[in-house]
């Protein structure tokens, strides 16, 4: 499997200080902003911005974590039990503007389920979405809001994002092996509790 660096530490960097700005411009005030990162990546990139629009716009932005899994489409379909983790919102959303923070979008899925979680909790003002790396391919009418990077990709590979927090490592790469159907389907299967 070929592997190529999309995305180095300093462009990562560079991506969220840019949608901080764009968060602030499009929203007229941060008062009632929360930031809700899907998990698993999505919750350190959402941490990142918010100290961006902090410093920005002082004082800083309340975080949440949200988990998908039982909203997820596709549950049925794998034969391993998916593992929930918690979902952390730390105030109301009732009347909040909501920016949902993904890592990588692709068929629209899980920006659904998290819609979906989000209504649950209660009756946000505006939900609007910001992903790191848009990759296409969509399966619903879902359009984000603010996007680091678009990177047009094939079914046949695929994007991995890698984050400090978790991999100990700032790196977006895309993977490529059309011929290897076998490393492609395990690293669905490994991915697609996590995002879609």
């Amino acid at each position: 499997m070929s592997s190529k660096v999309i995305m180095t530490p300093a462009d990562i960097r560079r991506t969220l200080a840019r949608i901080a700005h764009e968060i602030i411009e499009q929203n007229r005030t941060v008062e009632d902003l929360l930031l809700v990162g899907l998990r698993t990546r999505g919750v350190p990139l959402a941490h990142r911005l918010a100290a961006n629009i902090a410093y920005l716009e002082p004082p800083k932005i309340m975080v949440g974590a949200l988990d998908i899994t039982r909203y997820r489409d596709d549950i049925s379909s794998h034969p391993e039990k998916p593992v929930v983790h918690r979902t952390d919102i730390p105030t109301s959303i009732d009347g909040k503007s909501i920016v949902l923070v993904d890592d990588v979008l692709y068929t629209g899925r899980s920006a659904r389920a998290a819609m979906d979680a989000l209504i649950d909790l209660g009756r946000p003002r505006l939900i609007q979405l910001a992903v790191l790396i848009d990759r296409g391919h969509r399966e619903m009418p879902i359009r984000p809001d603010f996007v680091g990077k678009n990177i047009p990709s094939s079914r046949h590979e695929n994007i991995k994002v890698q984050l400090v927090e978790i991999d100990g490592i700032d790196e977006v790469s895309i993977l490529s092996d059309s011929d290897d159907k076998s490393i492609e389907n395990e690293f669905s299967r490994t991915k697609s509790f996590e995002r879609s």
